[in-house]
């Protein structure tokens, strides 16, 4: 039982400047600290994101909008960005990597989570936590905007890619924005149309909205404008600025016919090369690990085959969990092929393969 409401941890978490500034000066043990305040309230914490379920609302057949209230420690969070949803199972800590499909007032957040079929984590969000339950939250990330330039804007999504780009839809729209919207939903079958009772009601009240969902399963071939995407679907959407989330086969099809603006956004591992590629010398230099590396293969699996444990989370370059620092050598962004050189810059080991031979600072 809390012995404080969320409402009051919620005003009091920017009153803890002292406390925090003595855990950075190594005064006192953020861990200690948080143990107190968390035998207050279950989703105190000084500095991590905590927060309880509130709702829970099925928006299609296979996905949940899950709505919380956070501690007072989710600052200049914005629709269309992503966090990471840590969860204990079986005394394991899992974390997946979920759309903000909604940020609100008092610490009010609203998360889309599909159901994969074998998904540990998800499957238990969906089938058990309840309304109440208290889980953490990592920090928001993600670089998604609204485009102000263009005469419209288009939405292209596939599967859950829709939750990426349904916050920043809302937002755009309960602002004012009257140029053209058209959102294109990709999904297999017609019960996976999430939030379409809402959207329907967005095309009433804004006559600029065109949504249209094209099955690509089954049902297709009775959909005679269904199918996967294909260039003919941006007709019309010439000058338009645009936005494309799902799977990373489905985004690279559409930057290879788009040549205009465009925003993407990929939730599934960019695809591997198969083949070994040139030898190269991995220098970890904080674990003092030095090996032999290949040119095609990421730097976060090629560590952990040689004994270390780097933070990570999607696999995917979408949460940032496994952001490191480049000190020397040149490596690749296994999703676009852009290489990176500079010293000390920043990347993410998931989505990055070496060149030739680096230091990381692991």
């Amino acid at each position: 039982m809390s012995l404080l409401p969320l409402f009051l941890i919620r005003w009091l978490a920017p009153l803890l400047w002292p406390l925090r500034a003595l855990t950075t000066r190594a005064w006192l043990r953020e861990a200690e600290v948080d143990a107190v305040l968390a035998r207050l309230h279950p989703a105190w914490r000084l500095n991590r994101v905590f927060a309880r379920v509130v709702g829970r609302e099925w928006v299609s057949d296979d996905l949940l909008a899950l709505r919380l209230r956070c501690n007072g420690n989710a600052r200049g969070w914005r629709a269309g960005q992503h966090v990471q949803l840590h969860l204990q199972l079986d005394g394991v800590r899992h974390s997946r990597s979920y759309s903000l499909t909604r940020v609100g007032a008092g610490g009010l957040i609203e998360l889309g989570i599909r159901r994969q079929p074998g998904g540990r984590l998800s499957n238990r969000v969906l089938d058990h936590l309840p309304v109440g339950a208290v889980l953490e939250l990592g920090q928001a990330r993600g670089e998604l905007q609204w485009p102000e330039q263009g005469a419209g804007v288009g939405l292209l999504a596939a599967g859950s890619g829709i939750t990426a780009l349904l916050g920043l839809l809302r937002e755009a729209l309960a602002r004012g924005y009257t140029a053209p919207v058209t959102l294109l939903h990709y999904v297999r079958e017609a019960g996976q149309r999430a939030y379409q009772a809402e959207l329907q009601q967005l095309m009433l009240r804004h006559p600029n909205l065109q949504v249209r969902w094209l099955l690509t399963g089954q049902d297709a071939r009775h959909d005679p404008q269904g199918g996967r995407f294909q260039a003919g679907h941006l007709l019309g959407m010439s000058d338009f600025g645009l936005l494309a989330c799902g799977p990373a086969g489905f985004v690279e099809a559409v930057r290879n016919n788009w040549g205009g603006s465009l925003q993407v956004e990929a939730f599934s591992p960019p695809q591997r090369i198969s083949e070994p590629g040139q030898a190269v010398r991995l220098d970890f230099a904080r674990s003092r690990v030095a090996a032999l590396g290949d040119s095609n293969r990421s730097l976060l699996e090629q560590a952990e085959e040689h004994g270390l444990r780097p933070a990570h989370g999607c696999r995917q370059g979408i949460c940032a969990s496994c952001t490191c620092t480049l000190l020397a050598g040149t490596v690749r962004d296994l999703r676009s092929g852009e290489p990176f050189a500079e010293p000390g810059q920043p990347i993410r080991l998931c989505v990055s393969a070496p060149l030739g031979d680096v230091q990381l600072d692991i």
